[in-house]
């Protein structure tokens, strides 16, 4: 792969570990190898610290750049870290920066919020969108490329990506997916009707949901905007945007994709072995 000549180092402000670990990283970039710069526009590579959640940050924070992400994992989880144990940070940057390294593409959803025809909010998503009823029940009538394939009349439904399938789809007990593959995971959520198993449909198809009822009851808001909320539309835990009766919300494949980089052939294998002790 290409030589790396600058790099970002990415974390959040307000965790003292990617702190510290940020300046040991800066240090030990200029004495090892100082052709690369720290730079804060623009980077070849995200050097993520963090956990999911930030890495999850970055990866929307630099969509429309050519960046890649480098995940260094100081987090629970660390399905999307690069390097999941700290004792293997410096080695593992050290193959990266020597070029020994793969590109793995993940897909997105691209949402769309439809009222009276007309599209009221938009969003996209890398692990997932999630329509709820924190405090109750909703309906909705899914259709998949316009055919009607579902109505759930429970706490909500859940569209993820295969990189979200080890996310919040892993805690519905839905499927597991390859993350550099192509696909929407569908799951029920609390449906009160006869529970139905999550299904996988091609990345190509596009998935329709209808807010067709649900009790208006007020007792939520938004705290920006202080709009009342009793059905949310959630993607990624981030963007988040009230829901009423007749909206339809529209998600399919997104044409962008989020780059991250591997060290090894079969990382998700490998992390995915690894997290659940498997023998």
């Amino acid at each position: 792969m290409q030589k790396i000549q600058t790099v970002k180092l990415y974390y959040r402000s307000d965790s003292i570990i990617s702190k510290k670990w940020e300046l040991e990283l800066r240090k030990w970039i200029k004495l090892n190898y100082p052709k690369i710069k720290v730079v804060d526009k623009n980077p070849q590579a995200v050097i993520v610290l963090g956990g999911d959640g930030t890495i999850l940050e970055s990866a929307k924070k630099y969509l429309l750049s050519k960046s890649f992400i480098i995940g260094l994992n100081l987090g629970q989880a660390g399905f999307l870290a690069s390097v999941r144990k700290t004792e293997n940070f410096f080695s593992s940057l050290e193959k990266v920066f020597k070029g020994n390294y793969f590109i793995s593409e993940r897909m997105l959803l691209e949402i769309n919020v439809e009222r009276k025809g007309k599209i009221i909010f938009k969003t996209t998503a890398l692990n997932e969108a999630i329509i709820i009823n924190p405090l109750g029940m909703v309906e909705i009538d899914i259709y998949v490329s316009d055919y009607h394939l579902q109505k759930i009349h429970g706490t909500g439904a859940l569209v993820s990506t295969p990189t979200g399938s080890t996310a919040f789809n892993l805690s519905a007990h839905g499927p597991i997916m390859m993350s550099d593959t192509k696909g929407i995971i569908l799951t029920e959520l609390f449906d009160h009707n006869i529970p139905t198993p999550s299904m996988i449909l091609n990345g190509n198809k596009k998935v329709k949901l209808k807010i067709s009822n649900f009790r208006k009851k007020n007792l939520l808001s938004i705290t920006k905007s202080k709009k009342s909320l009793d059905v949310l539309l959630s993607a990624d835990g981030e963007s988040i945007f009230p829901l009423e009766i007749g909206d339809i919300v529209k998600i399919k494949q997104s044409p962008y994709t989020s780059k991250f980089c591997e060290l090894e052939k079969d990382h998700f294998l490998k992390s995915f072995k690894e997290k659940f002790d498997f023998k």
